[in-house]
């Protein structure tokens, strides 16, 4: 490496974002947001980045700046480009140049009338979670030099790492708010009928079961209807 400041400095910067959604539960637009702002400031030859996240089969585009959210949404709509491959891929893509690409033909004209030269595309990972891709582009041609790809390479882990830790705690809110639901409506139910705390937790699961509904929902309605929740 030339310049080892350079991935030095892009370290901390990612550091900072996931340390930053540590402590402020601000959602994965904000995460995009950041980590879309980090790669045009930190990754060579990038002008504009773009994330889109696995949030249904074939991901969404959560963030973009410049030409990427309209290079995002395109691959997105056309189920074709580098950044909706199949998520056995792991591979990191780039197209050096628009006009000889001929693996997504579709997305590779759509993306040349926007003014796309190249683009680099990587995968987010944790572990065995895929997280989706961040993309990064530029009106030149050949943009993307080995450095920056490393670098890319660099930013994508530590992004991937920020995702997985707002997953898991978006999975943890959520798990503590069914929990005291749960145990809110074991309390009405006690009190309603008279009966232990097991024998309510069996009703609320038996209602579960009758209904083919998620107990915390069965909960939820529970409380809702007050004092007389069955």
């Amino acid at each position: 490496m030339e310049n080892p400041d350079i991935e030095l400095d892009l370290t901390a910067r990612m550091v900072a974002v996931a340390g930053t959604l540590r402590s402020n539960s601000n959602g994965v637009d904000t995460l995009a947001q950041a980590v879309t702002k980090t790669a045009v400031d930190c990754i060579p030859g990038t002008e504009c980045a773009g994330v889109i996240a696995c949030l249904g089969p074939h991901g969404e585009p959560v963030a973009g700046n410049g030409l990427a959210s309209q290079a995002d949404q395109l691959q997105h709509e056309l189920r074709e480009g580098p950044a909706v491959r199949p998520k056995a891929d792991r591979s990191t893509v780039w197209i050096d140049d628009f006009d000889s690409e001929d693996r997504w033909p579709r997305f590779a004209a759509r993306a040349q009338e926007l003014g796309i030269a190249s683009m680099a595309s990587f995968r987010l990972f944790s572990g065995k979670d895929d997280l989706g891709t961040l993309n990064l582009y530029s009106s030149t041609k050949k943009a993307f030099d080995e450095r920056a790809r490393t670098l890319g390479e660099v930013f994508a882990a530590h992004t991937a790492v920020a995702f997985s830790v707002l997953r898991e705690r978006e999975n943890l809110s959520v798990a503590l708010t069914s929990r005291d639901l749960i145990g809110q409506a074991k309390g009405m139910v006690m009190e309603r009928y008279g009966i232990g705390a097991d024998e309510a937790f069996a009703l609320l699961a038996r209602l579960s079961q009758e209904s083919n509904t998620k107990v915390a929902e069965i909960a939820k309605q529970v409380v809702e209807a007050g004092s007389d929740p069955v």
